[in-house]
């Protein structure tokens, strides 16, 4: 399960940048302040978890009795994909019902460090 983590971790991780120089030299003048901002954020979020899900492939090796560390890492890739990915695409296409997604990840988001942070008190 570590490897896992760590492969989706590396595999985001390189996503997050090819997205952030997409943006860098490719969005410029192409969507607007407001919808580039969106593009931004959801790339941002996309990272910082990407990172974290180092964090939980190590989580995963250091408390092996618990499944929370694992639960923890799902809820984070539920994130990436309903958080960060409706933003990037809500950006692109201003689709609305996108918009309405993002919360969904969020909480996943949320959930994920709290299963890790139970993880590591119940150590």
């Amino acid at each position: 399960m570590d490897r896992t983590f760590f492969v989706i971790s590396a595999l985001s991780g390189a996503l997050a940048v090819a997205l952030g120089a997409f943006a860098a030299h490719g969005l410029r003048g192409r969507l607007t302040p407001q919808s580039l901002a969106t593009f931004e954020t959801g790339v941002r979020y996309l990272m910082y978890h990407a990172l974290a899900l180092i964090g939980v492939a190590w989580a995963v090796t250091r408390w092996p009795t618990t499944n929370l560390p694992a639960i923890g890492g799902w809820l984070m890739v539920t994130g990436m994909v309903f958080f960060s990915g409706s933003l990037i695409l809500f950006a692109f296409t201003g689709v609305s019902w996108l918009g309405a997604i993002a919360p969904i990840g969020g909480m996943a988001f949320i959930l994920g460090w709290l299963c890790l942070a139970v993880a590591a008190w119940r150590g």
